[in-house]
């Protein structure tokens, strides 16, 4: 009995807590900078706010898609071509007036792209003022605004499958338009892969890492497999709906009368290049 009582009342070491477990830890990772995430991140966040291709709305006094194009295209050609300053400013107040009824969302995209265009131009432009060529810096800014004002203001206004199929009506090759297709779409779904990716990344960076290059490696290297299995998926998708790369042409239709009161816009803006031209020479 003595025995069995001094069994029960003496724990045995092996059930005795190990003193390193009662140690507080007290871990403090090294300081480390992430700037290279972050930038990327936020590079890749901007990138996909450009491309988003689901911000196209029609408004009621729009003209066609194909109308659209032709416009664009016009306009950017004039802004182009012209030597005269004061028709190009003309043409700018023509587009202000058009991005006055686009909705808040478009007309800040419009104008923050459009201005930080034509000041990068301004910037590479600089020294032309030194050399007595002031007017050729504001000149060449100014045709840039116009430009990429217009060029974002026909993708805001119109609706994505309607470019494409206006593509058609002006009998673009079917290669071309289907390059154009899955690229555009491609590169918004890759950037939120990549995005993704870089959002893990940050998350599990804890300490100091003194090989970054193996990270962009990895990022890289996810981005890749994605784009792989993305092609595949594609195109097994395109054998099983029977795809042929034929873009149909859509039926003829009928002018708007929008459409004709724009193109009258723009012959009266032929007519003023012309003129203002001819007085330059």
């Amino acid at each position: 009995m003595e025995h069995e009582e001094e069994r029960v009342s003496t724990p045995p070491e092996a059930h005795e807590v190990p003193t390193w477990l009662l140690e507080p830890q007290r871990y403090e990772p090294a300081r480390d900078r992430d700037g290279f995430i972050g930038k990327s991140m936020l590079s890749i966040t901007g990138v996909l706010a450009g491309f988003r291709l689901d911000d196209g709305r029609a408004s009621r006094f729009s003209p066609s898609a194909p109308a659209k194009l032709v416009l664009g295209l016009g306009v950017i050609l004039l802004a182009s071509l012209s030597r005269n300053y004061f028709f190009v400013l003309i043409l700018l107040a023509a587009l202000l007036v058009r991005a006055c009824v686009l909705p808040a969302r478009a007309l800040k995209r419009v104008a923050s792209v459009s201005v930080a265009a034509a000041g990068l131009t301004f910037l590479i432009m600089l020294p032309a003022i030194f050399i007595g060529q002031s007017q050729s810096a504001m000149l060449v800014a100014t045709k840039v605004l116009v430009s990429v004002g217009c060029a974002l203001t026909v993708a805001q206004t119109t609706p994505y499958n309607e470019l494409t199929a206006a593509l058609r009506v002006f009998h673009v090759p079917n290669l071309f338009i289907l390059t154009i297709d899955l690229a555009l779409k491609n590169i918004v779904r890759l950037g939120t892969i990549a995005l993704e990716v870089l959002t893990a990344l940050k998350l599990r960076s804890v300490g100091h890492s003194a090989d970054k290059r193996s990270s962009i490696g990895g990022v890289g290297g996810v981005v890749f497999l994605k784009t792989n299995e993305a092609a595949q998926t594609t195109y097994d998708a395109m054998c099983c709906r029977g795809f042929e790369g034929d873009y149909p042409t859509p039926p003829a239709r009928p002018w708007r009368a929008a459409d004709i009161a724009w193109f009258a816009a723009l012959a009266a803006a032929v007519v003023l290049f012309a003129f203002l031209q001819g007085a330059v020479q």
